[in-house]
Order: C-alpha cells, then structure tokens, then sequence
C-alpha cells in the first residue's frame, strides 16, 4: 500500500502531545486510526475531534507497560478493520533529575515505558505482521538517544535503547517489514518538565517556551515515513529546532 489513505495505524501515547498530532495528521490523510493512551478522557476527547471532521478512530485504554494492554490495541485493530499496518510506539514519560536525587521510581518509570513498553509492542505487533507480510514499525526516540545533557542521563540511556532496538529489528525484519526511528528534539509538549524537581522542570519550561518545535513537525515526519511505496524503508530521521544545540 502507497501513501498514508485507508492504512490502518495503532498509535500509543496518544491522548496528547505528538501522539495526538500524528493521529490528527494521519486521520486528514484518510487513515483508520486505533489510538492507545492511559487517560480515558483525554482519549476519548482524541478520537472524538478526528471522528466530528468525518476521520476514522477508535480509542483503547493502553499501559504499555502491560503486556496484554498492546494485545489489545493490535488485536482491536485486526477486529475492527482486518489488518494492523503501522504501529507508532510514542508513549512516553520525561521524568528527568539529578542521579544526586535518587529518584529511583522515575527511573524505573522511564525504563518501563521507554523499553519494556516498546518491546511490549513489538511482541504484539510483529506476529500480525508476520501473517500479513506486510507491516511497519515507527518508533519515536529522541535526540537525547544521540547527545546527553544533564540531568537526563537516565532519560537519554533509555532512548538510546530505543534506537539500538529498532535498530536491531530493522535488521531481522526482512524484506516484507519496515522499521523507522524517529528522534525529536526539543517539542511543545505537556510533558516537558513533567515528574521532574521544581528548578529542572523551571528550567525545561523555560527553554520548552523559547525553542521547542510543535508536535506537529513529528506528526509530519512520521507521516512522510509511512506514506512511502512498499519496499521504501525510511529508516532513520531526525527533526530539531534550528536553535537547538
């Protein structure tokens, strides 16, 4: 399948932020869309704006953490329109701080999400695509995988396993798959500063309102990835603010 039109695509972290910009995006361009988020309301509210301008959406409850939550979201997509073909793997948590603060259950939080919640898709996703021959993983890092900057020394070991994973799928995936890493640098995003100590999330608020990018610049470059012909595998893009280091 060329293009982005009638492709059907789960998406996790998806109730705000560049999870919600891409399904927005998607959507526009005729996408079925299965999002996945743990806040049910904000969810709902997602896929109630995409379905009101005539899109295609349907909204599970997703920890992605727990493995069978993904099940649920692949096995909803195949239920619900035959097929999974793109698998987005967003969610996300930047609970940044000082190793000085041992804030131990923010670091076990970002392994959890980061990679145990993106092996989580993969093991659900990767039979489906087996079946069909055909599927495309998309998983979000973040330029933090490439250059670290304290205090994110944990946030940044967390998406460096994220490129060294999808890394190591590309490469097993065959001739029938597609694997894409996408690794924003600094976005608009209700996340910034979130879970993090009051002078850290000051400071990344602070810089959040300066330089960051919106969402929607992800939203464009994971849309460009999966809107090539079968057989075209982007493997590997990178977007950040012009002002950004």
């Amino acid at each position: 399948m060329t293009g982005i039109k009638d492709k059907v695509i789960a998406i996790t972290g998806a109730s705000s932020g560049i999870g919600e910009a891409t399904a927005i995006h998607l959507a526009e361009r005729g996408a079925h869309l299965v999002l996945g988020a743990r806040r049910e309301d904000r969810l709902n509210a997602v896929v109630a704006r995409i379905t009101a301008q005539g899109g295609s959406a349907v909204g599970v409850v997703v920890d992605v953490t727990r493995r069978e939550d993904l099940q649920r979201l692949t096995g909803t997509a195949v239920d619900r329109f035959g097929r999974l073909d793109v698998l987005v793997s967003n969610a996300g948590t930047m609970a940044v701080s000082p190793f000085d603060d041992l804030r131990q259950d923010d670091w076990d939080a970002m392994v959890a999400t980061h990679v145990t919640g993106l092996l989580n898709g993969i093991g659900a996703a990767l039979p489906v695509f087996r079946r069909q021959r055909s599927g495309h993983f998309v998983n979000v890092a973040s330029t933090a995988a490439y250059v670290v900057k304290s205090p994110q020394g944990v946030y940044a070991a967390t998406k460096a396993a994220v490129k060294v994973l999808t890394e190591g799928l590309r490469q097993e995936s065959g001739p029938d798959l597609r694997v894409t890493l996408v690794s924003p640098g600094f976005t608009h995003t209700e996340g910034v500063g979130k879970g993090a100590g009051p002078e850290v999330a000051a400071a990344m608020i602070r810089q959040r309102d300066e330089i960051a990018m919106p969402p929607s610049a992800i939203a464009a470059a994971i849309g460009y990835a999966v809107e090539q012909p079968d057989g075209i595998d982007v493997s590997e893009i990178v977007v950040r603010p012009t002002a950004q280091a």
